[in-house]
């Protein structure tokens, strides 16, 4: 096989929390890069505080691509990310920049650097049946409808993971095959880019864990409350019959502060049950990232040397430091 031209991205992948923005940013101002959002969270406009969207000022001094592109009400598909990501890719490349991928949703990743297969599409008809039935029954009983015709995905997906069991349901009921056979067939065209994976993740979990509590209550001293008070009253979400089953407002903290706003929770319990879906959701994540067999692992907290030699060997810059 001969030798691989493409271009060099870096992808930094890892747990919610653990220094990847930053670390990314810091990259991209060393290399001459520009940094393009794997987030699920950072593609609607209106989730800033709550999300870690980068602010205005690092935005400034990085070129970010993929943020603010929807409405929260609006939807956005893996799909129409890889797309995206593609077309943010080659107008970097273009430029004579480096890319650099950085974010934690996993769907997305797998989207652009795997392919996604040629599954049926959404089928809004099914789709509102599917959500009824979930409205009677409780999606944790169509967890286990669809552990009986798809094991494999059903372990894979929360029991409280609408989106994705309503998906994965959909697709089993269209087609009569089970999503994770569609996923085992995903192809894509090839990436114009050759990419390095990297995943920062610190090596002890309660280190992380303390992360994710100073973030949050970083977040609610920045204002996160006042945010989600702020999406509560735009009309559509306002006029909307079921907000919290958007995708939006399913990102993690959006939903445990509309509910608190409702008046169903203590301040204190929100912030325990925010805390609490995050680390949930970092869980998740550690799990995907396991099944990335090819991707190099780094503390955060102390391999950051190391983490920058792997950069520089990798895009031929092994002295640029020294």
């Amino acid at each position: 096989m001969g030798l691989d031209t493409r271009p060099r991205a870096i992808a930094l992948m890892g747990p919610t929390a653990s220094g990847k923005s930053a670390y990314a940013l810091t990259l991209a101002q060393r290399l001459g890069g520009e940094i393009v959002s794997v987030d699920s969270a950072l593609v609607y406009r209106g989730l800033d505080i709550g999300s870690a969207k980068p602010s205005r000022e690092e935005r400034a001094r990085v070129p970010h691509h993929l943020l603010d592109l929807r409405a929260p009400w609006e939807p956005y598909s893996a799909a129409e990310f890889a797309a995206d990501a593609r077309a943010a890719i080659d107008d970097i490349v273009a430029r004579g920049r480096v890319p650099i991928l950085a974010g934690g949703t996993g769907l997305y990743f797998r989207a652009l650097l795997d392919g996604l297969s040629d599954m049926p599409p959404a089928d809004p008809a099914l789709r509102a049946a599917i959500a009824d039935q979930a409205q009677a029954q409780g999606w944790v009983a169509l967890h286990a409808e669809l552990a009986q015709v798809d094991p494999a995905a059903a372990a894979r997906i929360h029991p409280t993971d609408a989106q994705r069991i309503q998906r994965a349901l959909e697709v089993y009921r269209l087609s009569g095959r089970p999503i994770s056979d569609w996923q085992r067939n995903a192809q894509g065209a090839r990436l114009p880019v050759k990419v390095l994976k990297l995943v920062l993740a610190p090596a002890q979990r309660e280190a992380l864990h303390a992360r994710i509590k100073a973030r949050f209550d970083a977040m609610l001293e920045a204002g996160f409350l006042d945010e989600v008070r702020a999406l509560r009253a735009l009309p559509p979400l306002a006029a909307h019959p079921d907000p919290l089953a958007l995708p939006a407002l399913r990102a993690v903290g959006y939903r445990q502060a509309w509910e608190h706003l409702e008046g169903l929770t203590s301040f204190d319990a929100f912030r325990a049950r925010a805390l609490a879906a995050t680390r949930q959701l970092a869980k998740r994540q550690y799990t995907w990232l396991r099944a990335e067999l090819d991707a190099r692992w780094f503390d955060p907290l102390s391999g950051q040397d190391a983490l920058d030699a792997a950069v520089d060997g990798f895009l031929g810059r092994t002295n640029a430091r020294r």
